[in-house]
């Protein structure tokens, strides 16, 4: 490698090639003679055994070949600068805690969460952004942010990713609803209605994954609107449909002529999951993944003390009355 020169050098130069779709260009970009730009780049290619460019009096241009290797090479590359730049920035960000919401609309217990972490660790200072789906695992890699809370991903790779909470969905219906009495309601059960989402600039971006899995599974068409909630919650009441929120979401609104209901069945719950980078250096990090952990635990036992409390309740109620 090192006949050929220095490795990163050489990839700078043919990027900036790629880039520019000249060398004259690149050249410019990079401070450096045009010959010195193709100079490295014909390295590269010798190094390859491989044409990355097509040369002709308009510039360059990348080949079949090039254009497969660089679409891997690129990720690495910026990535490889990136942990560099992180190895040479000073400690000072130490103590701050990058958090990313992707997709998330209820969140209680992600509230109680950050606000518990907030009180533990007052030395800690945290940020928190919106990031849009596509965005998020490359930001995790990048180390743009530390840790993101989502729903479902699918399949993640590179990252550590582990689901948190699980929370109970609601539906909103509108007035005179035929289901109206029903103590829970299936997405069966709405099949001829519409479920509407909201997609305003302002409003979270909805869970896909889970709206084309009720769709499939025999429930309600879904129309994407180009609305705020509170316009969809109007047209819920004027019977153009229903809408779906978390069970903490949904108890923070009431709205009149309108009632919420919970659901059952498949696809009746929503998912909050963590992504983070094991290999991330930062304490805080793990003080809240492991504080998350705790919590979530808590929480579950709760639920099956509270179960388990009401299972006994019946069965004494049924011999009271057997005797």
């Amino acid at each position: 490698m090192t006949r050929n020169g220095n490795a990163l050098r050489l990839l700078a130069f043919a990027f900036a090639a790629m880039d520019h779709g000249s060398l004259r260009q690149a050249a410019r970009a990079l401070n450096v003679g045009e010959s010195s730009v193709s100079r490295n780049v014909l390295k590269l290619e010798q190094l390859l055994e491989m044409q990355i460019f097509e040369r002709d009096f308009r510039g360059v241009r990348l080949t079949e070949a090039g254009r497969a290797w660089t679409n891997v090479a690129r990720a690495r590359y910026d990535g490889l600068l990136d942990a560099l730049m992180l190895c040479a920035r000073d400690n000072k960000d130490e103590n701050t805690l990058r958090i990313g919401l992707c997709w998330l609309t209820g969140g209680e217990f992600l509230r109680r969460l950050i606000d518990r972490f907030a009180s533990r660790y007052p030395d800690v200072s945290l940020t928190i952004e919106d990031i849009p789906v596509g965005e998020c695992l490359s930001a995790i890699r990048r180390r743009r942010l530390d840790i993101v809370f989502t729903h479902d991903l699918g399949s993640v790779t590179a990252c550590r990713c582990e689901v948190f909470w699980q929370e109970r969905l609601f539906v909103l219906l509108p007035p005179r609803h035929s289901l109206i009495d029903k103590p829970a309601i299936a997405w069966t059960d709405l099949a001829d209605m519409r479920l509407l989402v909201p997609a305003g600039s302002e409003e979270p971006k909805p869970d896909m994954r889970l709206l084309e899995r009720i769709a499939a599974g025999g429930g309600p068409a879904v129309q994407v609107c180009r609305a705020n909630q509170a316009t969809i919650f109007l047209k819920v009441q004027l019977g153009q449909g229903v809408t779906l929120a978390e069970e903490s979401h949904a108890q923070n609104f009431t709205i009149d002529s309108a009632i919420w209901k919970p659901l059952q069945g498949q696809n009746s719950v929503s998912s909050i999951s963590a992504v983070w980078l094991d290999s991330n250096p930062k304490r805080p990090v793990l003080r809240l993944i492991t504080m998350a952990g705790h919590m979530a635990a808590g929480a579950l036992g709760q639920r099956s003390r509270v179960q388990s409390g009401s299972s006994r309740g019946a069965i004494d109620k049924s011999r009271r009355g057997r005797q």
